[in-house]
């Protein structure tokens, strides 16, 4: 079977510790090139990975080498630019989240991907989780109920150890671009998308300046459901957490461990759970899963799931919750 030959751009340590490690695993994709500013670390890293092409330019990359598809793993700031001229060149995109920094940034690229028929694909690994898939598989068959509120949170006691993540004009944010927004996919993305009405937030700086480092937020959907997410990386708590719980008419569940519940007379029962693997190995098998999934889109083998146009309905709301904490009320979503 013919490969497909995959190009990565920017080796920080998502690309060292992710989606390097799990592209060697595919057996229908193959990394052919990388680019790399870092001169030392592009020898390295694709000495490590024996991969044959290398390119400091990511222009370079893309115009001299023969790859079919890239994987943007660069700082934010960098993934519009980088997109646009990947797609113009015809290739297929995957781009680590967040998508961009701003809705207007991101719309040339989806139009972009519009011309040049190819995908626009944004890494959102919450959605592959083999807990997240269960979780969604449940929703969708009600046997929980109806789901009114989901209620999310992630609280690590630090930030990204790359510089560039605290620089608010590279990363686009704080807390709620490194965190926030995974929770926020992950929460409509198991609702099928509702019609989110309105946003409320809160954001605190307790220990940065021009990014927030705790972030609390509820948003409001259409059929009265609500969206509670808190995310930080300076509440003062013992250890890090990671926490989702879906409420429905019928029952609730929970990931981190994953369980259901479901309501039989007066009280709930657990009916389902599972915590054979730890979190760290959900983690690793989200990433290849999402991996699994591009190559598989872009092949079609499968649909497209987490698409541009989604994750750039995700920044409008994400938008809306810096307005809400900046103008301390709640903002209406158009």
């Amino acid at each position: 079977m013919e490969k497909t030959r995959v190009g990565v751009i920017g080796l920080g340590s998502i690309a060292q510790l992710v989606h390097l490690p799990n592209l060697v695993k595919l057996s229908n994709a193959e990394i052919t090139s990388v680019s790399e500013i870092d001169k030392r670390k592009l020898s390295a890293i694709a000495d490590k990975f024996n991969i044959p092409n290398r390119f400091s330019n990511y222009k370079e990359l893309i115009d001299k080498s023969d790859v079919e598809a890239v994987i943007i793993t660069t700082p934010t700031s960098m993934h519009s630019e980088i997109a646009l001229y990947a797609l113009n060149c015809g290739k297929h995109v995957l781009v680590e989240k967040p998508f961009v920094r701003s809705y207007q940034e991101g719309e040339p690229v989806i139009e972009a991907a519009k011309k040049a028929n190819k995908h626009v694909i944004v890494g959102m690994n919450l959605r592959h989780r083999p807990d997240a898939m269960l979780l969604k598989s449940i929703i969708s068959s009600e046997e929980i109920g109806k789901i009114f509120y989901i209620k999310g949170g992630w609280v690590r006691r630090k930030s990204s150890d790359q510089d560039w993540f605290m620089k608010k004009e590279e990363s686009g944010g704080g807390v709620i671009i490194d965190l926030g927004i995974a929770l926020l996919d992950l929460a409509l993305w198991l609702l099928d998308y509702p019609k989110a009405e309105s946003i409320s937030c809160q954001n605190f700086y307790q220990n940065t300046k021009n990014i927030e480092d705790s972030s609390i937020s509820f948003l409001r959907c259409n059929n009265s459901r609500l969206i509670n997410l808190e995310t930080s990386w300076s509440l003062p708590m013992e250890k890090s957490s990671h926490y989702f719980t879906v409420y429905g008419t019928k029952g609730y569940a929970t990931l981190n461990p994953f369980s259901v519940f479901k309501k039989y007379e007066d009280q709930y029962i657990e009916v389902g759970s599972s915590q054979t693997e730890n979190s760290a190995v959900l983690f690793q098998k989200s990433y290849l899963n999402e991996l699994k999934s591009f190559i598989g889109a872009i092949r079609g083998i499968n649909p497209v799931i987490s698409t541009g146009e989604e994750a750039l309905e995700r920044i409008k709301i994400i938008e809306a919750m810096y307005k809400s904490s900046a103008e301390q009320k709640e903002i209406i979503l158009k």
